[in-house]
């Protein structure tokens, strides 16, 4: 059973995705929930309450991910074949949430501002050093890592708009294709 905070989430992530996080108030949040927007204070506190509550969670999940592929001794090439797949995962079961993560983060402020981006930094940084270990192996061919990561990072970060605009694909067909096409591009 959705609790009324998880209720309140969703309709938030929502709208957010629709309108954006800045064009979004505690009145329209409170109105798609049919209650009054003093009621909606019962729940939450604000709006950075709810932000950062649809953000950090989602952000924890791909520092995780990220932590598991870094602890085991595979190739750079399986490393990043599991990375695609664990934001594919992600980003599937946070679909609504992955437009707030992708544009409305610079709307947190102090210590989950903070927590965010050093998150974000810390993935990035991260993968970013799998793909010049790549190279280095000679796994991968010799283009600009920064290219390689903006590449593959741009098409995973928008996946939530295209699965959504182009029809529910199976998991598993997306996955394998993603993975081949995204890896075959720079091996």
């Amino acid at each position: 059973m959705t609790t009324r905070k998880e209720e309140i989430l969703t309709i938030s992530a929502r709208l957010f995705r629709e309108r954006g996080y800045s064009s979004v108030s505690m009145r329209d949040i409170a109105a798609a929930l049919n209650m009054k927007a003093s009621s909606l204070y019962n729940h939450i506190t604000g709006k950075q309450e709810i932000l950062s509550s649809l953000l950090l969670p989602v952000a924890k999940k791909f520092t995780d991910g990220m932590e598991t592929v870094l602890t085991q001794k595979n190739s750079s090439v399986n490393k990043i074949m599991q990375l695609i797949e664990q934001q594919i995962d992600i980003t599937l079961h946070h679909s609504v949430a992955m437009a707030a993560v992708n544009n409305d983060w610079m709307h947190l402020e102090g210590e989950n501002l903070r927590k965010f981006e050093n998150m974000r930094r810390q993935y990035e940084e991260n993968f970013r050093t799998i793909i010049m270990e790549g190279i280095e192996r000679k796994e991968f061919s010799p283009a600009h890592p920064e290219v390689i990561l903006f590449s593959i990072l741009s098409t995973l970060r928008n996946l939530h708009l295209w699965h959504e605009k182009r029809g529910k694909l199976d998991v598993n067909v997306l996955k394998r294709d993603m993975v081949k096409i995204l890896v075959n591009g720079i091996i």
